[in-house]
Protein backbone atom coordinates (compact mmCIF):
# COMPACT_ATOMS: atom_id res chain seq x y z
CA UNK A 1 0.00 0.00 0.00
CA UNK A 2 2.53 2.00 0.84
CA UNK A 3 4.04 1.98 -2.88
CA UNK A 4 0.97 2.65 -4.15
CA UNK A 5 0.97 5.95 -2.18
CA UNK A 6 4.65 7.15 -3.48
CA UNK A 7 3.92 6.42 -6.76
CA UNK A 8 0.93 8.54 -6.66
CA UNK A 9 2.34 11.38 -4.96
CA UNK A 10 5.30 11.00 -7.52
CA UNK A 11 2.63 11.16 -10.16
CA UNK A 12 0.63 14.40 -8.45
CA UNK A 13 4.00 15.94 -8.14
CA UNK A 14 5.16 15.69 -12.00
CA UNK A 15 1.55 16.71 -12.79
CA UNK A 16 1.88 19.81 -10.90
CA UNK A 17 5.18 21.03 -12.22
CA UNK A 18 4.14 19.97 -15.88
CA UNK A 19 0.99 22.49 -14.89
CA UNK A 20 3.47 25.09 -13.92
CA UNK A 21 5.57 24.83 -16.62
CA UNK A 22 2.50 25.61 -18.67
CA UNK A 23 1.67 28.26 -16.80
CA UNK A 24 5.19 29.72 -17.04
CA UNK A 25 4.79 29.79 -20.45
CA UNK A 26 1.41 31.75 -20.85
CA UNK A 27 -1.86 31.27 -20.21
CA UNK A 28 -3.72 28.84 -23.16
CA UNK A 29 -7.18 29.64 -23.34
CA UNK A 30 -7.98 26.40 -24.98
CA UNK A 31 -10.02 27.63 -27.68
CA UNK A 32 -11.51 25.25 -29.80
CA UNK A 33 -12.03 25.59 -33.72
CA UNK A 34 -14.90 24.77 -35.18
CA UNK A 35 -13.26 23.25 -37.51
CA UNK A 36 -12.47 21.36 -35.39
CA UNK A 37 -16.03 20.45 -33.75
CA UNK A 38 -17.97 20.22 -37.23
CA UNK A 39 -15.42 17.10 -37.47
CA UNK A 40 -15.85 15.91 -34.10
CA UNK A 41 -19.33 15.68 -34.86
CA UNK A 42 -19.67 14.34 -37.65
CA UNK A 43 -17.53 11.76 -36.53
CA UNK A 44 -19.51 10.69 -33.89
CA UNK A 45 -22.52 10.58 -36.00
CA UNK A 46 -20.91 8.42 -38.63
CA UNK A 47 -20.12 6.34 -35.92
CA UNK A 48 -23.56 5.91 -34.58
CA UNK A 49 -24.93 5.77 -37.92
CA UNK A 50 -22.83 2.46 -38.74
CA UNK A 51 -23.77 1.19 -35.35
CA UNK A 52 -27.38 1.35 -35.70
CA UNK A 53 -27.17 0.12 -38.85
CA UNK A 54 -25.67 -3.02 -37.74
CA UNK A 55 -27.54 -3.21 -34.44
CA UNK A 56 -30.79 -3.21 -37.62
CA UNK A 57 -29.46 -5.72 -39.53
CA UNK A 58 -28.45 -8.19 -36.69
CA UNK A 59 -31.57 -7.66 -35.19
CA UNK A 60 -33.57 -8.76 -38.44
CA UNK A 61 -31.47 -11.43 -39.42
CA UNK A 62 -31.03 -13.27 -36.06
CA UNK A 63 -33.59 -15.78 -36.80
CA UNK A 64 -32.55 -16.85 -40.11
CA UNK A 65 -28.90 -16.69 -38.83
CA UNK A 66 -29.37 -18.87 -35.64
CA UNK A 67 -30.70 -21.55 -37.78
CA UNK A 68 -26.95 -22.00 -39.92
Amino acid sequence: MHKIAVRLSAAAQWIRAQNQKGQARGRDRGDISITTVIIWVAAVAGALAIAGTIAVVVAKYNGVLSGI
